[in-house]
């Protein structure tokens, strides 16, 4: 492995599936055989869905020949606690899944889980995050589905950057987001060059993987993290070449 953070992955759905495991191979390549699994942003919809993630990770873990760690953390208490921490130590891969973004950052800010995760990823580790992980880990976590409910504090690995996973369906859960986001970064104390958002299509029947087409605005900051390993992809329906412009 080498030294220094290791590279970040920001996916907009499919995590665990057969049509990711080119990307999670790739990320864990090269690196320890331990794939940590985090399904925190689930926690909120009960354990049978946590169950449902646990299971995809496990599956995907075989395909890859790799050793499936589940870090289950239900809330900051959890969170909190030195022996699922310790589980963290030595991972190639981490994977913070989908669900609920806020609830996810909010349950894992300024824990040692969280401690572990960000030591693990500056010590060679890849971070992942799909769907709510991705935008937990700017520092601009909306509600999603709760348009009125303000911004909170995300996890802070990419700052300044405003993820938007899913935006050909949020335009019917929240139409006006990509323009919070836009003034979102406008009312931050950071000057807007050194800011953007990518935003993704959502896909639940993929069918191929893709690059995707981001939406940003590329500053220094921006061009930096691409080299050290700023990974954006996703699984798309094989039909369609690129998103609509929003």
């Amino acid at each position: 492995m080498q030294p220094g953070p290791g590279p970040l992955a920001l996916v907009g759905s499919g995590e665990y599936l057969a049509v990711m495991a080119g990307v999670e191979g790739a990320l864990i390549e090269g690196r320890p055989r331990r794939y940590v699994q985090i399904p925190t942003a689930a926690a909120p919809e009960g354990p049978d869905r946590l169950g449902y993630w646990l299971d995809l990770g496990a599956a995907q873990a075989e395909r890859l020949g790799v050793q499936q760690v589940p870090v289950v953390v239900r809330d900051r208490d959890e969170a909190g606690s030195e022996d699922l921490a310790a589980l963290i130590a030595g991972a190639g891969l981490v994977y913070l899944s989908g669900g609920n973004p806020q609830f996810l950052a909010r349950t894992l800010r300024g824990t040692r889980v969280w401690a572990a995760v960000e030591a693990a990823w500056r010590s060679g580790a890849a971070l992942a995050g799909c769907s709510a992980g991705a935008i937990a880990l700017t520092d601009w976590v909306p509600a999603v589905r709760t348009p009125a409910r303000a911004p909170e504090p995300g996890l802070g690995v990419l700052p300044w950057l405003r993820v938007l996973p899913h935006f050909d369906r949020m335009r019917s859960w929240a139409p006006d987001l990509a323009t919070r986001a836009a003034a979102g970064r406008a009312r931050a104390a950071r000057p807007a060059s050194d800011s953007g958002f990518l935003t993704f299509w959502a896909s639940s029947r993929a069918t191929r993987p893709h690059w995707i087409w981001a939406r940003w605005r590329w500053s220094a900051k921006i061009r930096a993290l691409a080299r050290i390993g700023v990974l954006a992809r996703m699984a798309v329906p094989a039909s369609r070449s690129r998103p609509a412009r929003i």
